[in-house]
């Protein structure tokens, strides 16, 4: 997956990254509040490697291959954005106000985002990704206008 390198590499970190993360640099928060770093993954989509719409691929270690909900969520080609991901447009900042941000993501992000996954598989069609494509964009030029998820919903 091709993406704009946000992040010095030069320390080793967590497999997450929660806003406020010292190793994003200062042009990388910008790319990163305004989603450009996921522009080149558009080469990604024209190779065919992954869709437009469609699950967020996953950091290979926090995948665990045995869940079904996982295998059932890696049928589906990998996309840029979907559903879930556009509720969580700000899920730096909810890994930062965790005590414990990578527990909180393995707790509770992580089950919620293939939960979000694998529903919207089940009734995807080309009119709801359509609706997503949409959506995102006016998401990118209004943030507000998509309202995060409260903690209730992520604990589901």
């Amino acid at each position: 997956m091709l993406k704009l390198r946000t992040m010095r590499t030069d320390n080793a970190g967590a497999s997450i990254t929660a806003d406020g993360d010292s190793r994003i640099t200062p042009i990388g928060r910008i790319l990163r509040k305004t989603k450009l770093d996921e522009l080149p993954e558009l080469w990604n989509v024209a190779r065919g490697d992954m869709s437009l719409v469609g699950p967020r691929p996953e950091v290979p270690q926090l995948v665990d291959l045995e869940s079904p909900l996982w295998r059932e969520v890696l049928l589906h080609r990998p996309g840029i954005t979907d559903p879930v991901t556009l509720r969580l447009r700000n899920e730096e900042e909810l890994l930062a106000s965790a005590s414990n941000p990578e527990t909180f993501y393995r707790e509770v992000l992580q089950p919620y985002k293939l939960r979000g996954y694998a529903e919207y598989g089940r009734l995807r069609s080309t009119v709801s990704d359509v609706r997503v494509l949409v959506d995102t964009a006016l998401a990118v030029l209004r943030p507000s206008r998509v309202p995060p998820p409260t903690l209730d919903e992520l604990q589901g």
